[in-house]
């Protein structure tokens, strides 16, 4: 059974203000142009590192991500056993789904945001499944902030942010029976990093397919967080690499691990999949 209950003082949703400028205002109707995004904040009681994690999800929106990965992971990164390892997540949704400049400008603010609430975050690592990987590499591109990038089944429209990520760590997961967007969407991302002076591997550029999985990596949806949660760690510098190795065993044993269609029921609930295709 998928559980995902936190303390209540570690987890719950804001509201985050995206600043006029940063906002279509070719029309007046504020129901079309919201002023905030929404977003579910889960923060450590003790802040120990500089590093926060931001999580996207795909052309529908919602804060769930694929496979219902994303409140597992925010749950397991913010509140674990050892308080030194913990780390800020956010997960958050977009005003104006599938629009790349709209979605970088709600990633930009909620970045502003957290920096100005929390003075101890100053560092990004960027999560974004399909779509989401336009506004990853997007906002990645111009920001020196973001320290690292992921993404789940990335789509390669409007990605070219990619070219001045180098040398910031990326990690790319991809199911190769994806039928939304082919395997081959990561493997020209990770071309394109590597031909801009990224080098292939652990701390460069890494690629990681699941054999058969789909668009929501279903299938491998432990295997994906696990990927994740890791490459965060790593991004964030938290643990060393005795502490690390502990780390990865806890999240091991203590991953989210539910079957495939109560998770699409979490993801449906949150809205993660309205005509967002799952194959």
């Amino acid at each position: 059974m998928i559980s995902h209950s936190t303390p209540s003082n570690q987890s719950h949703p804001v509201s985050i203000p995206v600043p006029a400028d940063n906002i279509n205002n070719n029309n007046n109707n504020n129901n079309n142009h919201p002023t905030s995004v929404r977003g579910h904040l889960h923060l450590p009681t003790t802040l120990h590192t500089h590093t926060a994690l931001i999580l996207l999800s795909g052309a529908s929106g919602g804060i769930t991500g694929p496979s219902a990965i994303y409140p597992s992971i925010a749950h397991q990164l913010s509140s674990p056993p050892d308080a030194t390892y913990a780390l800020p997540v956010l997960r958050l949704d977009y005003r104006h789904p599938a629009r790349t400049q709209p979605c970088s400008a709600d990633v930009v603010a909620a970045m502003d945001f957290l920096t100005r609430a929390h003075a101890a975050i100053e560092r990004f690592v960027l999560v974004g499944w399909s779509f989401g990987g336009a506004p990853v590499f997007s906002v990645a591109g111009k920001d020196a902030r973001v320290v690292g990038c992921a993404t789940v089944a990335s789509q390669t429209a409007e990605t070219e942010g990619i070219r001045t990520l180098p040398p910031r760590p990326l990690l790319l997961l991809h199911g190769t029976a994806d039928r939304t967007l082919g395997d081959g969407c990561s493997r020209r991302l990770l071309e394109a990093y590597v031909r801009s002076g990224g080098r292939r591997g652990v701390g460069g550029g890494e690629l990681r397919l699941f054999e058969g999985d789909d668009h929501c990596l279903t299938r491998s949806a432990v295997e994906a967080e696990e990927a994740i949660a890791e490459f965060v760690m790593r991004c964030a510098g938290v643990g060393g690499l005795e502490g690390e190795e502990k780390e990865r065993e806890r999240l091991r044993e203590e991953l989210v691990s539910g079957g495939i269609e109560e998770r699409k029921d979490l993801m449906r609930k949150a809205e993660d999949l309205d005509g967002e295709r799952i194959e």
